[in-house]
């Protein structure tokens, strides 16, 4: 398998510039430990090989990796010509060059053919000071309108090995949105990645907050906060937003009445749509609140200036936790009124 020359040395990892430290590369040491058990799986790049951690499979299994360069659609249709000879392709770039860039490609030449190409996105929502050519808010809608496409978002580096893992087991395509650790931020122990299945971090029988990728940790911090104001509130993992465990969020929306959804991404057609559609067709009422990007741009920054700034960070959570217990009270004395009208009718 040819490869092409070296990506340009300028563009060899965007993400690590002005870090504190080498960035952990849990992701791409998993790819590389898997590729080693699997003979099928292949690696594409888009000339991000340093941004997406796949230098080390190029240098190690030079025969089994392309450099696709900033042809983002090309590599899509490079990825499902071999998905179609035995290959399993592995393709990567930055999350919004991955999917809307080329998303003709991936709808007709891998979903549509329910091909084995596992789609790997970098930079998820708003994590980069790169600004909105960079920052992919609308990633999750995209690839969950995609017939027979799995999305996947682990909660953080301590989900990243088995998230690879999980693609794998997958007969047909995955999208995978990842983060990478920050530098010197301590990474906890592996944790696994059930496909379909949420993980509940917290128990809380007051109310449920459902969060995905770096939301995680924002929804953690608020179930801490809303704990010493006298309010449980259990935490649920959503790493796998398509398919959805459904069960799971209708049983706590019935336990407690009350969820909020939070994600790093636009509160339109991601985590928050899926609850919510979820809620509507099992007939469940509940307090509902979304915490996400609220239909709009953003602009570069830090981190945690734009995860403040748009509000996706655990303030944010803990205030749509509160909405969502008013509306939840709203539905509640409605559902008295009700019932005494019903009883001084009869």
């Amino acid at each position: 398998m040819s490869t092409a020359t070296g990506e340009s040395a300028k563009v060899s990892d965007f993400i690590a510039r002005g870090a504190s430290g080498a960035l952990p590369r849990l992701y791409g040491d998993a790819l590389v430990e898997a590729a080693r058990r699997d003979p099928r799986i292949v690696c594409l790049s888009a000339d991000l090989r340093g941004s997406t951690e796949t230098d080390r499979f190029a240098a190690e299994l030079p025969e089994r990796h392309v450099e696709a360069g900033i042809a983002e659609a090309n590599m899509i249709g490079m990825a499902a010509g071999m998905a179609r000879c035995g290959d399993v392709p592995f393709v990567h770039s930055f999350s919004v060059f991955v999917t809307r860039r080329c998303y003709d490609q991936i709808a007709m030449q891998v979903a549509y053919p329910k091909l084995p190409v596992k789609i790997v996105g970098f930079l998820p929502g708003l994590t980069t000071a790169l600004g909105v050519s960079h920052q992919a808010i609308d990633d999750i809608a995209l690839m969950r309108a995609l017939p027979n496409m799995t999305v996947v978002e682990p909660s953080g580096p301590e989900q990243l090995a088995s998230a690879v893992e999980a693609a794998l087991a997958v007969d047909g395509p995955v999208y995978l949105r990842l983060k990478r650790p920050d530098a010197g931020v301590p990474i906890g122990a592996a944790r696994p990645l059930r496909l379909g299945r949420g993980e509940v971090l917290r128990r809380g029988a007051d109310g449920a907050i459902f969060a995905c990728g770096v939301t995680v940790g924002a929804a953690l911090q608020a179930a801490d906060a809303l704990a010493k104001q006298g309010t449980e509130a259990a935490v649920v993992n959503m790493a796998t937003l398509k398919p959805l465990d459904e069960a799971l969020v209708v049983e706590y929306a019935r336990a407690t009445g009350l969820i909020v959804a939070a994600e790093n991404h636009t509160i339109i057609g991601g985590l928050g749509s899926a609850i919510a559609e979820t809620l509507m067709e099992a007939g469940v009422a509940a307090g509902f609140a979304r915490v996400g990007v609220a239909d709009r741009f953003a602009e570069g920054g830090s981190t945690p200036y734009l995860q403040a700034k748009y509000g996706l960070d655990a303030t944010a959570i803990v205030q749509a936790y509160r909405r969502a217990e008013a509306r939840r009270a709203t539905l509640r004395g409605a559902a008295g009124e009700a019932w005494r009208g019903a009883a001084g009718a009869a």
